[in-house]
């Protein structure tokens, strides 16, 4: 669904010295739809640059979409736009909510933050909670200084099923999970948010002590990514032109060079906004959004980060 909403930022507040923290509410008569534990929008940003962010809020809130963004000195521009250029009264466009990361029905649901990845697992705490399942939400950070919600947390509903791992506390979220990880139940299901790494720690732990990969989740919101290759070419079968993509650079700048223009956001396999269908050739896939099975058919491609194994790759743009 690519339908848009004009929204207006009707609070802006800083938490943790760098998170701006918006709640956006409908510029028009139309309210803003429900949300799903788990899903996120695409911001337009006012320098131009389109960039996801996970909705962080309790999804029985009717009319409000919340985001929690972390102004990232390494950013390419995106939070710190919306750090920097987002004011109280501003109109803004965002997508429709996405939802790639779904909370799945289970006996017991453990969530896993990492920094400014607690945002969905606040929401889905949130969600847990209205429903009544049994859940257990972790928060791992360098500091409370430096973790926004957290007030939020101690002093509302989800207080008592959360456990805070602060470093300058003390806490050692490794040693803590290595321990903890074979007292939860084998049919419990694990989410995580967080840095790559953090990301990797917990799902290989997790791993390691008898928990199947379909019980195992986590949401993306950066990945480093290797985009070069061998040369190939690619033809635009509607567009009846044949383009030589060069060693370094990416179909999506083949493509744009040639003036066709691919709807794009996050520029690295995350978000699916540049999907292409494949009518012959056979891609390599470098995406985190597509899962293993859909990579293996090949009947779509991401053109931000993939390229071919074969020298010609049709797609039906």
């Amino acid at each position: 669904m690519n339908e848009k909403y004009s929204v207006i930022v009707n609070k802006r507040l800083v938490e943790a010295e760098n998170v701006v923290v918006l709640d956006l509410i409908s510029a028009t008569e139309s309210p803003l739809p429900e949300i799903e534990a788990g899903s996120h929008i695409d911001l337009f940003l006012p320098n131009g640059l389109i960039r996801q962010y996970s909705l962080c809020q309790d999804p029985s809130l009717k009319g409000v979409f919340r985001l929690g963004i972390l102004k990232d000195e390494a950013s390419r521009g995106g939070s710190l736009s919306a750090f920097n250029d987002i004011s109280e009264g501003m109109q803004l466009q965002v997508s429709h909510p996405k939802n790639l990361f779904p909370l799945l029905d289970a006996s017991h649901s453990v969530l896993v933050g990492g920094g400014i990845g607690i945002t969905p697992l606040i929401t889905m705490a949130y969600d847990l909670l209205n429903n009544n399942k049994s859940f257990e939400l972790h928060y791992c950070a360098a500091s409370k200084q430096t973790a926004a919600f957290v007030d939020e947390i101690k002093q509302g509903p989800l207080a008592s099923y959360t456990t805070f791992h602060f470093k300058d506390d003390g806490a050692n979220h490794r040693e803590f999970f290595d321990h903890a990880m074979k007292d939860i139940a084998k049919d419990s299901h694990l989410y995580t948010c967080g840095p790559n790494g953090f990301m990797d720690w917990i799902i290989n732990l997790a791993e390691s002590k008898g928990f199947s990969s379909d019980q195992l989740h986590k949401e993306y919101f950066q990945v480093d990514i290797d985009l070069g290759g061998a040369s190939f070419e690619v033809v635009a079968q509607q567009s009846g032109k044949t383009i030589q993509v060069a060693p370094e650079e990416t179909i999506l700048q083949a493509l744009a060079r040639e003036g066709i223009k691919v709807e794009l956001s996050c520029e690295q396999g995350v978000c699916g906004t540049c999907m292409c269908d494949v009518l012959e050739g056979e891609p390599d896939h470098r995406d985190v959004y597509f899962t293993d099975e859909e990579k293996e058919s090949n009947e779509q491609i991401l053109v931000c980060c993939s390229r071919s194994k074969t020298p010609r790759l049709v797609l039906d743009i």
